[in-house]
């Protein structure tokens, strides 16, 4: 009796939109790589860190859940989604802005 209810899940879930659950699983794909990315890095680094890429791909997995939730629709992704790529965009920005402020730096006592 089980089987025949997560049978009646997954047709509803799948059927006729097997472009959008790839979709969505391709959105978890890329939200999921930035903690790969992120462990890695901790692993090299011996200490937590949180490098660029892990922003990228936050952000970039952010967008494909919208559009995803926006697809569905579901308004729980949307709204979960949303204020995330708030920050994630910031963080990209103070990452962007702190290397503008070493390269001035650098060019500055490369000047000297």
């Amino acid at each position: 009796m089980i089987w025949t209810h997560i049978e009646a899940w997954w047709h509803a879930a799948v059927d006729d939109k097997g472009w959008l659950v790839l979709f969505g699983l391709s959105a978890q794909i890329m939200f999921m790589m930035r903690f790969v990315v992120q462990w890695i890095s901790s692993e090299r680094a011996g200490r937590s860190v949180m490098p660029e890429a892990f922003w990228y791909f936050s952000l970039g997995g952010g967008l494909m859940l919208i559009i995803y939730g926006l697809l569905r629709p579901d308004v729980v992704i949307i709204a979960g989604q949303i204020p995330a790529m708030v920050i994630y965009s910031r963080n990209i920005v103070l990452i962007r802005r702190e290397k503008a402020i070493v390269r001035g730096r650098v060019a500055g006592m490369a000047a000297q």
